[in-house]
């Protein structure tokens, strides 16, 4: 893309703020909104675009080019972020580059100067006084915007694949910083939270909030020792801060993190898992339960930190900061909204935000349910159907001993495992620390879906001990499908952590169950109709499938 060409004619005139072809005054102080209309004025660099669009916010202005965009901050301050000189602004838009591009290259260029030529001109990056900064950006397709997909149809699994990674990315490349400084700024939002919602009785009602901040008080207290531990053990980091839908944009077809908070290390410095509850949150609200479910289960599979296990006792309470944040939002920018329409759609953002954040911190037992069969009778399948709905959101963690057995081979999920893997001992191993891992699951009070063949019964009753010894409500399913099924959905499959082959599928059929006292469930037909059945043998109400 080549860079816009601010010919020497295109200045303005400080006096009147126009562009009428007269020289500056070079002594004349250039204010932000004589720069704000230069920038307006530029030709659009894209034929199919005709002028510059200005879109605001309460920190920036952004100019799109057709091609390009930028990003001028404003001459503000408030108590959280300060852009009122222009090296501070300066800074800002280094820092703005610093922080996204390494996540987003094609999108974030480089940070330039507005100069002022000695004649008085204004242009960008020229070889005159700098009076401004901008964030230089590649314009993209807003429509490619994750909220505006999640807007839409069930996001594939795919692409929930590829956010879970995205986030992975972002976090193992993030500095590790104190647990203690994240508690803290914790505590803070407690009480800007409450103070907000006072602000507003007629959205946020007052017997609720104030249940709904005692209740996130006491939380917040029992989880200290364990935000602190995750301090320690290197889970408290310097992370993007506003991973929400509306930050995540795909470019070529994948996602990519954009508009990191660049203004305050301490609000961008946060547990991993906070930071990833910013996105699970939204794709809940927007009714993308399945995603987030698979984002949240997959970025536990590939970031591969048993620490996370533990650390899901404090993700209800992530997510209700994240969803009050939202209903603070969406109050305010109402308060300011002249449309009727719009300022009713944002009223009814911040009341539903509001239930949100109460539903997420509505105590559960824990559920765990274990899904066995033979390789082919699609045990994933209706595990990560089944997950999302079982409480607390964003559903039960899906532990599967394939997924397992890899990782504990120090291979990718992909990968052939060499010979002699599926050995008892080996296969004994991989069951003992799923055991485990479920174990401390619940205990954290996560809900859990265990996936394996669990062929044995000494394996699937230890798995109802392991339910009992947590208080959590148990559920075994056998799925069963005829083998010619079995086989031909074992040779489809494809980037797939299972090894299993039809002639493995013909050993297993050789099994001796012992007794089988869970429930059994035909699979061999529609995913659709295997998850009706599991949902009935539980008695958890079957959502449409359409």
């Amino acid at each position: 893309m080549s860079e816009i060409n601010c010919a020497a004619t295109t200045f303005v005139s400080i006096e009147t703020g126009q562009f009428d072809g007269q020289i500056m005054t070079p002594s004349e102080r250039v204010d932000q909104e004589t720069v704000f209309a230069f920038i307006q004025s530029l030709p659009a660099d894209d034929p199919d675009h005709r002028g510059i669009q200005r879109i605001d916010t309460g920190a920036n202005v952004i100019f799109l080019t057709g091609k390009k965009a930028y990003k001028i901050k404003r001459d503000v301050q408030y108590p959280f972020l300060d852009y009122s000189t222009l090296a501070l602004r300066k800074r800002a838009c280094e820092r703005e580059i610093e922080l996204n591009a390494p996540h987003a290259p094609q999108i974030y260029l480089s940070a330039k100067p507005i100069t002022r030529s000695p004649e008085g001109h204004l242009e960008i990056d020229g070889d005159g006084k700098p009076v401004e900064w901008l964030v230089e950006m590649t314009q993209f397709d807003r429509a490619n915007e994750l909220e505006r997909l999640a807007e839409g149809p069930p996001l594939s699994t795919a692409l929930a694949d590829d956010l879970a990674q995205m986030m992975v990315n972002a976090h193992d490349h993030a500095p590790k910083r104190e647990g203690q400084r994240f508690f803290d700024e914790l505590s803070k939002y407690l009480a800007q939270n409450e103070a907000a919602f006072a602000e507003t009785p007629e959205l946020f009602p007052p017997e609720e909030a104030a249940r709904l901040s005692h209740a996130s008080r006491e939380l917040l207290s029992r989880l200290k020792p364990l935000i602190l531990s995750r301090g320690d053990t290197g889970l408290i980091r310097l992370c993007h801060g506003d991973a929400h839908t509306r930050n995540i944009v795909l470019i070529e077809g994948k996602p990519m993190l954009f508009d990191a908070v660049e203004f305050s290390d301490d609000i961008a410095t946060c547990d991993v898992l906070y930071d990833l509850a910013y996105l699970l949150m939204d794709l809940w609200h927007l009714d993308q339960r399945a995603t987030a479910n698979r984002i949240f289960n997959r970025y536990l599979d590939i970031s591969r930190r048993v620490e996370d296990q533990s650390g899901l006792a404090a993700l209800p309470f992530y997510l209700m900061m994240r969803a009050c944040l939202r209903a603070k939002i969406s109050a305010s920018n109402a308060r300011f909204q002249t449309d009727p329409t719009e300022r009713a759609t944002l009223e009814d953002d911040a009341r539903s935000y509001f239930r949100l954040a109460q539903e997420f911190l509505a105590a559960e037992q824990p559920y765990f349910a274990a899904i066995g069969g033979f390789s082919g009778t699609g045990k994933t399948t209706a595990a990560y159907g089944l997950a999302p709905h079982l409480s607390p959101a964003p559903g039960a963690r899906v532990l599967r001993t394939d997924v397992e057995r890899k990782r504990a081979l120090g291979l990718n999920e992909t990968d052939a495992p060499p010979e002699g893997t599926y050995t008892k001992e080996k296969s004994d191993s991989v069951y003992a620390q799923l055991q485990e891992n479920a174990s401390t699951c619940l205990m954290a009070r996560h809900s859990v879906i265990f996936d394996g063949v669990l062929a044995r019964d000494t394996e699937r009753q230890r798995l109802e001990s392991i339910a009992a010894e947590n208080g959590a409500a148990f559920k075994g399913i056998w799925l069963t499908a005829p083998l010619h099924v079995a086989k031909s959905r074992v040779l489809a499959r494809t980037n797939d952590a299972s090894d299993a082959t039809p002639e493995v599928i013909e050993t297993q059929a050789g099994y001796d169950l012992g007794e089988m006292t869970w429930d059994q469930v035909e699979a061999g037909t529609s995913a659709n109709a295997t998850l009706a059945s599991i949902l009935s043998s539980l008695k958890l109400p079957k959502e449409t499938t359409d």
